[in-house]
């Protein structure tokens, strides 16, 4: 068996249950066939097998791709997925999707690291590029049925998608950074098909404040999304999501006494551990009386108390220690220590955050006790531990005064499903916002970069000659998936709409697409131009 899956697809109040069983194992590529009795020859000369294994595949991988289809565009249903654990994900991210799905097949597995390249690159459009993928391999074998071999099938399609690059680029209008109310039009385009869209309206402009915050002069064309630090903390609603103008440390403070607010807070992010040193693995200390275990505990004692005046002595009032997994970041005698001094202790920084709030907080990150000075410290006017609900806490940092280009965010939900939707939504609308510092130039939606490409394929390909102009045509026609799908997902006609659609994008009215708003009835429409007119 290549894919089991069970997926229940969610629209409004209807659910269903989707089960795909997709054929036999593939057939293998390099067996031979044995010797003829004859004692003919053994070279593979059977087509058919060649054939029946590029069929498996494109079976396979089609599977895949329809899969994922119906949760396409706005109105496209929600999948519910359940992991061996028991944990459910309801979503219609088609990376996340296609990540939780049990593909065994090879083939299939293609295009779920296809849905991963795309979620890495763009961040968005993890389902069309499967849905794309498949129709393309859906037309790929209608062309090997009428006898093309696949090498000219495979350098036809490359040199379509490089025509379909240009026209594209042609099309595209160009925009403004600085227009804030059309970016955060754009985010919210794409958090229109989340399951937290109706919160949109305050995602798109969080998602559109942070990228231009973190936005780099030296690097004007690239966005470092690592530089955004997403916090999620379960409780209260996603209306209570807020950007912090500052940084968010996920941990709460050690207690023990020490200070919980701290004005005027000189920060020191330190990578050594509070704690008494450990023998090598194979080494053992013997302690035979009363007074060695006396002189052990004194001299442990001594040693942390000189670590803890030297963090002292820097002017250092606010410590963040980094996780360790050799022994303990701090001890108790540590804590002890550092309470008295009134230093606020926060341990158990994960080391991929080091580089994050070295940047945000303005300081170093010390190896050693020795190296720990006054210059290596960052300031602030205010840390404090802060509530979110139950048992929550988080550390707020605010009015850094050496900040570099970092931000955090506090997301919120009520209760795991939706704050992971929340979070993947986010992490979308960000994307989105990172592309357009890419490059800097808009296309309309509704399928109609689709339409448009299409339609110019097909004049294209009468240009061209041989087995080259059918495969261009099959190319044109896999794009028109995608306009089907959003009428089809929407309740509309889908060969009506894509027959309208095509007949207007003929006529040149390229930015013409599929209207899902208004369910009774098709009705093309225009994106409203950069003036807002």
């Amino acid at each position: 068996m290549l894919i089991n899956l069970q997926t229940a697809a969610i629209c409004y109040n209807h659910t269903v249950t989707l089960t795909l069983f997709v054929g036999k194992s593939m057939a293998p590529v390099a067996a031979a066939p044995s010797a003829a009795k004859n004692g003919a020859n053994t070279n593979f000369k059977d087509k058919e097998k060649s054939g029946s294994v590029r069929s498996s595949n494109i079976v396979a991988a089609k599977a895949v791709a329809d899969a994922v289809r119906t949760s396409l565009g706005p109105r496209g249903m929600d999948k519910m997925i359940q992991s061996g654990n028991g944990d459910v994900t309801i979503t219609n991210d088609g990376a996340t999707i296609l990540n939780q799905m049990s593909v065994i097949h090879p083939t299939a597995k293609m295009l779920v690291e296809l849905s991963k390249a795309q979620d890495i690159e763009a961040g968005d459009g993890t389902t069309t590029v499967v849905v794309i993928a498949g129709a393309l391999l859906d037309a790929a074998q209608k062309l090997l049925v009428k006898g093309i071999h696949p090498t000219a099938i495979s350098e036809s399609f490359q040199r379509a998608a490089a025509q379909a690059e240009i026209i594209l680029q042609n099309m595209a209008t160009p925009i403004d950074l600085a227009n804030d109310e059309l970016l955060v039009k754009l985010a919210t385009t794409s958090l229109n098909s989340k399951v937290v869209s109706q919160h949109s309206w305050l995602l798109a402009p969080m998602a559109v404040n942070a990228v231009k915050k973190v936005l780099d002069d030296s690097r004007p064309d690239n966005v470092d999304l690592k530089a955004i630090k997403i916090i999620k903390k379960m409780g209260d609603t996603v209306e209570e999501s807020e950007m912090i103008e500052g940084a968010l440390i996920d941990q709460k403070t050690m207690g023990r006494g020490g200070p919980t607010r701290v004005e005027k807070a000189k920060i020191a992010l330190i990578q050594f551990q509070l704690s008494a040193p450990k023998t090598d693995m194979e080494n053992q200390v013997i302690i035979s009386d009363y007074a060695q275990m006396d002189r052990a505990l004194k001299e442990e004692r001594q040693y942390l108390l000189d670590l803890c005046k030297q963090i002292k002595k820097s002017g250092c009032n606010v410590l963040l220690i980094q996780k360790s997994i050799l022994r303990d970041a701090v001890s108790e005698l540590s804590l002890h220590f550092l309470a008295k001094m009134k230093i606020m202790v926060v341990k158990d920084i994960e080391r991929d955050d080091i580089e994050f709030y070295s940047n945000i907080l303005g300081c170093r990150p010390i190896a050693s006790a020795d190296h720990l000075v006054a210059e290596s410290l960052g300031s602030a006017d205010l840390v404090e531990e802060m509530s979110t609900g139950g048992d929550g806490k988080v550390i707020k940092v605010t009015d850094i005064q050496s900040s570099g280009p970092a931000v955090s965010i506090l997301l919120r939900g009520s209760n795991k499903l939706v704050l992971e939707e929340a979070d993947r939504s986010l992490h979308d609308a960000l994307c989105v916002i990172r592309c357009l510092v890419k490059k800097r130039f808009l296309l309309p939606g509704g399928g109609a970069p689709e339409m448009e490409v299409a339609c110019k394929l097909r004049e294209k390909a009468n240009e061209r000659g041989g087995a080259e102009q059918y495969c261009w045509r099959a190319f044109a026609d896999a794009l028109e998936l995608v306009p089907y799908t959003l009428a089809e997902n929407a309740g509309l006609s889908p060969i009506h709409t894509v027959t309208e659609l095509r007949s207007q994008h003929a006529n040149g009215h390229s930015n013409y697409g599929v209207n899902v708003r208004k369910i009774r009835e098709y009705a093309p429409i225009v994106p409203r131009s950069l003036n807002g007119e």
